[in-house]
């Protein structure tokens, strides 16, 4: 099985199916969990999918981004109400070793009902293309993220983005650069200044790119888990999922 067909397996399994034994094949034994309330090995999980079967959840997947052993899903789930919401949505990351899923990262948030823009969390463009500019596209966010959004010079924002493209599936966040800036700046008056944006997780694939960072927001930690998508050597539309990151968790491995 490749990367993406391997994780594609384990979560029908666990997901669709509730099958932990199904799901079982498919994890290292030492699984290393990221989500901070399900316990890590493979025991967390497989222990979880009876829950997940009781509490009526199903999962919807809108997009693959698949680079080397590492596998981001862009996920929706419904009846999600036992996980803190109706409706939440996610980005899960998975890196495959020797054949086996071995590690799971994840951010989930809330579906609102609204959205400033208009799209939703999850919709928009869902196909693969460009792979033969997966790294350009892939150094292109990796720069934006440092410079604009980590601060070292955001006076370059123009060399990543034309400022009236700019698709915006942040549901607090209009279109274009103005969109973004007026968010900042409103996120400032509110005492929510980023102090920290540091990249921890990049998956590229042709002309989507995946960042995971670690990020400090009004003095605590949060975890900011971005999806871009890159058109003729510029970024132009983006999707995220944003959440505080709880200081308790059901084991020792951090968010990251």
């Amino acid at each position: 099985m490749t990367p993406k067909e391997l994780v594609l397996a384990l979560m029908t399994a666990a997901f669709v199916d509730h099958d932990p034994e199904a799901a079982r094949p498919y994890l290292a034994p030492d699984y290393i969990q990221h989500n901070p309330a399900i316990e890590t090995g493979a025991e967390g999980l497989l222990n979880a999918i009876p829950f997940i079967a009781q509490s009526g959840m199903s999962m919807t997947t809108h997009r693959v981004i698949t680079e080397g052993d590492y596998v981001v899903l862009h996920n929706s789930y419904e009846n999600a109400d036992a996980f803190g919401a109706p409706a939440l949505v996610a980005f899960d990351v998975f890196r495959v070793e020797d054949g086996v899923v071995a590690e799971h990262w994840d951010n989930l948030q809330p579906r609102p009902e609204t959205t400033v823009s208009g799209r939703s969390m999850t919709d928009g463009p869902t196909e693969i293309s460009d792979l033969d500019k997966t790294e350009a596209n892939k150094q292109l966010v990796v720069g934006f993220v440092r410079d604009v959004l980590g601060g070292a010079a955001p006076e370059k924002v123009a060399d990543y983005m034309d400022p009236a493209v700019y698709m915006q599936h942040n549901p607090n966040i209009a279109d274009g650069l103005n969109g973004l800036l007026a968010a900042i700046e409103a996120y400032a008056s509110q005492g929510m200044v980023i102090t920290k944006f540091e990249p921890q997780i990049v998956v590229a694939e042709g002309n989507f790119v995946f960042v995971a960072s670690d990020a400090v927001m009004g003095g605590e930690p949060w975890a900011f888990f971005d999806l871009w998508r890159v058109a003729d050597g510029k970024i132009v539309e983006h999707w995220d999922v944003v959440s505080p990151i709880p200081a308790e968790m059901a084991h020792d491995n951090g968010k990251f």
